[in-house]
């Protein structure tokens, strides 16, 4: 794995003559921080040595090097998910390219069902800690201490000067925001009203099919991470309501710009 790693990571570095030290991961619906960047370059996944191949409707399929503002950064316009068939190693695999390329900041969004009673569809919410649903684990195996240690601490995971500067920004921008938990499940099913309870008296505030893994990695690779959702769907009793995939799209692209802009000042105030 680990020379994998490290020649995808010299395939892209050799391709865009850069180390840039802030990496973004977009999802569903959020690719409109693509229309912020000043895009140097755009490399589709089916190129790049090594990586998997986006199946999902939403993901473009596409890692984008550029600028946003005067910060070189490095944007994965579309993931991968556990319920596509991918293992855990292939669906962190990008984030583990992005540390040998120099990436020190990872911002992870994403979509997410609502949990939290007093949360509405459409909000905003910072991550501020999650919870591990998936029935496996990306550091599952023998660890290998160039990538990190073997018992990452996972205290304080999601860095709270970021939150705060988002925070700023929204409140500048006269955006509202919330902060919370997020809850990593497998998919690819939406949840049962019984899961969604379930969820919630665990702790959570949204739930989601992704970043945890990533994130997970992320901290094991050193990285310093921010996490923002858009709650696309309410699993809040006497809420919910069927959802489609094409549904939580549509909801996602109409909160976009407000994610968009906390997104790119956060990014440029670097």
């Amino acid at each position: 794995m680990l020379e994998k790693i490290k020649a995808t990571a010299t395939y892209i570095e050799e391709r865009i003559k850069a180390r840039p030290d802030t990496g973004i991961i977009l999802g569903t619906g959020l690719g409109g921080l693509v229309n912020e960047i000043e895009i140097i370059d755009s490399i589709p996944y089916n190129e790049i040595p090594n990586f998997p191949v986006s199946t999902v409707e939403g993901h473009a399929g596409r890692l984008i090097f550029g600028k946003l503002g005067n910060r070189e950064i490095l944007a994965m316009q579309g993931r991968f998910h556990f319920y596509e068939g991918y293992s855990m190693q292939e669906v962190t695999f990008p984030v583990r390219v992005m540390k040998f390329i120099g990436v020190e900041r990872l911002f992870v969004s994403n979509a997410s069902g609502g949990l939290n009673p007093d949360w509405k569809v459409g909000d905003i919410v910072l991550i501020n800690d999650h919870i591990n649903f998936f029935p496996e684990h990306p550091l599952r195996g023998k660890n290998n201490n160039e990538l990190g240690p073997r018992f990452p601490d996972m205290s304080k995971v999601y860095d709270e000067r970021l939150r705060n500067k988002a925070k700023l920004i929204a409140l500048e921008h006269n955006i509202s925001i919330k902060e919370g938990v997020y809850i990593g499940v497998s998919g690819p099913t939406f949840e049962t009203p019984a899961e969604y309870k379930m969820f919630r008296i665990f702790g959570a505030d949204i739930v989601g099919m992704s970043t945890v893994p990533e994130v997970i990695v992320a901290q094991h690779s050193g990285m310093k991470i921010f996490g923002i959702s858009i709650i696309t769907d309410s699993g809040v009793p006497g809420e919910i309501v069927e959802i489609s995939h094409e549904e939580v799209q549509e909801v996602a692209m109409k909160a976009e710009p407000k994610m968009t802009l906390i997104l790119k000042k956060l990014i440029e105030s670097l």
